[in-house]
């Protein structure tokens, strides 16, 4: 599957959209137990790293509340370093992953992990590519085996790859050709990136789908998936010494291919005016607009810029106390929904969006006209100290709160050291925002809330087209 984006850099919210979309917090991977008593205080969890001879990287976050484990791979590859002419290539070869190696049948080990009573996935994002299993705790050498083994062992045909690429057409078509505003958060994204891949649906472009071949999914696969390119990330019911003895006996057996070199992309030209699209549809049956603009990300930002923007982003958008919510749905009652969103988890510069829905009878150009006025708001006199107070408070307690998912715990870690982050930066994460002045998150929104770097885009409805009237299509006895 193609993963949605995280709009954070330490959370996979994975629930963010340009039409529908929310904050999720970011997470600092701090106790469930020390935040439920005092969220301010609460402290990280032991989170142990080593690496293996063959390069790869080792994260154990012990959690010993259930005897179960999160087992995930991430690859340090994503859409975003595809060669040219080749798009999609990199979410096609997670569909492959899954097609077997010499030791072991297409579907075996999706049918082991289910006999196991465990679940499984895989998703592909701009940046990086991962996969993950939840089994019991003395099942994690079985799932660490099979995982080690397709890493350098997968085998391809064509009688395996064309199917496949037929299905992930499919899925093309089923995504974004039958979803008006999939096709138009394609739009955007195309529009705001001009230079740059993150401009590149992660799935492809369909005439670039059509042509992938075995031989583009073997290089790719030999170039990227190497324990050179990987991180491993264990949480649960485990000790860092017995996830160090059973990754030597599996991933230690992997050989180390060459390193795939620093992943260069082209940069994005400094933006010199607004731009705007829009998508009038039939199957369009709640209009929106959305103002999408270039934003660094914790990756790329100045100084604590970054942090700024989350919560630049929690104060616009961050649930009905937020500024755009009350103003458009509470106050001005034109919008059905309103809300902002940060995608500061990219490897280069990301994303900061606005948006909203009408509600009744008002018009797009009245909630464009809202976002607006709460846009200058906040880059002429930023937050007031109540509300930036507030902002931190339920941006730091959100965090810890949703890190009791198990999962949630590994997908931080992940992300964030797949995106060039630390262990340090992911768990120092509440103290920077709580430094965050009221003045930095204004210049934030000054140098970010800026027309020519942004793209506007609407989702219409549109009426039927008219099917003409000819001899076939009349009603019996009509004159045509």
């Amino acid at each position: 599957m193609t993963g949605p984006r995280p709009f954070t850099r330490f959370f996979g919210g994975f629930a963010a959209t340009m039409a529908a979309a929310t904050l999720v917090a970011s997470l600092a991977g701090l106790k469930p137990s020390a935040a439920a008593a005092d969220p301010a205080r609460a402290s990280g969890p032991e989170v142990s790293t080593f690496a293996l001879a063959n390069g790869l990287e080792v994260v154990v976050i012990p959690d010993h509340r259930t005897p179960v484990v999160t087992h995930m791979v991430w690859y340090k590859v994503g859409s975003a370093d595809e060669p040219a002419g080749v798009s999609g290539i990199a979410h096609f070869l997670e569909h492959l992953m899954f097609k077997g190696t010499a030791k072991h049948p297409a579907g075996a080990f999706s049918k082991v992990v289910a006999e196991l009573g465990g679940q499984e996935n895989a998703f592909t994002s701009y940046d990086y590519t991962a996969y993950f299993q939840r089994v019991a705790k003395e099942h994690l050498k079985e799932v660490m085996s099979f995982e080690a083994d397709r890493m350098t062992g997968l085998q391809l045909t064509d009688e395996v790859v064309n199917p496949e690429r037929d299905v992930i057409l499919e899925e093309r078509r089923s995504r974004v050709d039958g979803d008006p505003s999939s096709q138009l958060s394609e739009a955007v994204a195309a529009a705001l990136f001009v230079n740059h891949p993150y401009g590149t649906p992660i799935i492809g472009w369909e005439h670039e789908m059509e042509t992938l071949s075995r031989a583009d999914a073997i290089a790719f696969y030999e170039r990227f998936y190497t324990p050179n390119n990987a991180i491993l990330v264990v949480a649960g019911d485990v000790e860092p010494a017995e996830v160090k003895a059973m990754a030597e006996e599996t991933y230690g057996k992997a050989p180390r291919r060459a390193d795939p070199g620093a992943r260069k992309r082209p940069t994005e030209p400094e933006p010199r005016a607004a731009r705007r699209v829009s998508l009038s549809d039939p199957r369009v049956t709640q209009p929106s607009i959305s103002k999408q603009f270039l934003a660094p990300s914790y990756e790329t930002a100045k100084g604590d810029q970054a942090y700024a923007l989350d919560l630049l982003a929690q104060l616009l958008g961050g649930g009905p106390t937020s500024r755009l919510y009350k103003a458009l749905v509470v106050e001005k009652g034109v919008a059905a929904n309103a809300g902002a969103w940060y995608q500061g988890d990219a490897l280069d510069d990301g994303r900061f969006a606005v948006y909203g829905s009408p509600r009744g009878g008002a018009s797009l150009k009245e909630i464009e006209t809202a976002l607006d006025e709460e846009i200058a708001k906040i880059v002429a006199d930023g937050p007031t100290p109540e509300e930036l107070v507030r902002a931190k408070t339920r941006l730091v307690a959100d965090t810890i709160y949703a890190q009791d998912n198990q999962a949630t715990l590994a997908r931080i870690y992940g992300a964030s050291l797949a995106t060039g982050g630390t262990v340090a930066e992911v768990q120092g994460w509440p103290d920077k925002i709580r430094a965050v002045t009221a003045d930095q998150v204004r210049d934030a929104a000054r140098a970010v809330l800026q027309p020519r770097r942004g793209v506007t885009g609407e989702l219409l409805t549109a009426k039927p087209a008219a099917v003409p009237v000819t001899a076939e299509t009349a009603a019996p006895g009509a004159r045509p």
